[in-house]
């Protein structure tokens, strides 16, 4: 007969010792190959964009909603609006000092402290439409360019950039000739101010929430910030009455940016996420600024279409070329990419407009 053998009595110690043992070796498998684990509490960033509470609807929000769908509760981002947290001209010490996570603009805009800034926002002349610019970064060199700039200049991180609407005028007076412009007071960007005061612009800066009730107390007489599509869909072509068809560039260059430090400690999973939803709405931006471009110009009723006759609007081309080369001349990164727009338009010119369709 055989005897079963009584198990020894576990005591507290000695489970505390086994447990220990276990927790150890625990521990050092998951050092070996520690995957991702979700932290108890989402990761937060505030993202501020350049664009009011309603333009913002359209240009910023469609991303963070989507990247919040999709992170599943591991981070989340809080949107601001123009001004609402900082103004926008210190949108870039902001971002670079962690007051703020994020920022969608243009470096125009921010007051970037980078030599490439002057570039961003309406540069005269640079493009045609909104698809030059995302060729332009990939596949001539700008987001290498753009990309070091920021690093130099640390704690922010450039992401990406692609192109909206293209820069029109609309407003209270009839424009019909470049005498028109004379006197002008214009809300704009600041390259774009610069260059048209030498037509008689006088380039004004206010918040952008500020700026329709400008227009109808008399302050300003107008804008040369947007394409139509943004006149109709902030209420702009409800205070101003004629929309110049002439523009001084054909899309803006916007681009993404991060708070250097509190990028780095995302996770890679969620740093690809931010990407892929970035892109996917520079993809939404496209197709509803293109329709709307051309769907408000043809059949929208609050704003009369006004032309400067190209014999005329001429003399503003060859304005923008020694603009260009006055740029140029103050830096040779400038110089450098002033280079590769006189190279991209040199190809576009050649294949004609839209490629020639006929």
């Amino acid at each position: 007969m055989t005897t079963k053998k009584t198990p020894k009595p576990t005591n507290r110690r000695d489970f505390l010792k086994k447990a220990g043992t276990g927790a150890v070796a625990t521990a050092a498998a998951t050092t070996l190959g520690a995957p991702y684990v979700k932290a108890a509490e989402p990761i937060k960033w505030r993202l501020q964009t350049y664009a009011g509470s309603v333009l913002g609807q359209f240009v910023t929000k469609p991303f963070v909603d989507a990247f919040n769908k999709a992170a599943n509760g591991e981070m989340v981002i809080e949107v601001y609006y123009a001004d609402q947290l900082v103004p926008t001209g210190e949108l870039f010490r902001a971002l670079q000092n962690g007051t703020i996570d994020a920022v969608h603009s243009d470096d125009d805009s921010m007051s970037a402290p980078v030599e490439i800034s002057v570039f961003g926002g309406y540069f005269p002349f640079a493009t045609k439409h909104a698809l030059d610019v995302p060729t332009l970064f990939h596949q001539y060199g700008l987001a290498d360019i753009w990309r070091d700039a920021y690093k130099k200049a640390g704690g922010v991180v450039w992401l990406s950039a692609a192109g909206q609407d293209p820069c029109n005028f609309n407003t209270k007076k009839e424009v019909k000739s470049l005498a028109d412009l004379e006197g002008l007071r214009l809300y704009t960007f600041p390259t774009a101010g610069r260059f048209l005061a030498q037509f008689g612009v006088v380039p004004v800066t206010l918040p952008y929430e500020d700026v329709q009730v400008a227009v109808q107390t008399g302050e300003l007489d107008g804008m040369s910030w947007s394409g139509i599509t943004e006149d109709y869909t902030v209420g702009w072509a409800d205070v101003t009455d004629y929309f110049l068809t002439n523009n001084i560039s054909g899309a803006w260059i916007g681009s993404w940016f991060a708070n250097e430090k509190k990028w780095m400690e995302l996770p890679e999973h969620l740093k690809q996420l931010y990407l892929s939803c970035v892109e996917a709405s520079h993809t939404f931006r496209n197709q509803w600024y293109w329709g709307g471009e051309a769907k408000l110009r043809a059949t929208g009723d609050k704003l009369k279409l006004r032309t400067i006759p190209g014999t005329e609007w001429g003399q503003v081309e060859q304005a923008a070329i020694k603009f260009w080369d006055e740029i140029a001349a103050e830096s040779e990164l400038k110089a450098k990419v002033v280079g590769i727009f006189k190279e991209y338009n040199g190809i576009i010119n050649k294949a004609g407009g839209l490629y020639s369709c006929g």
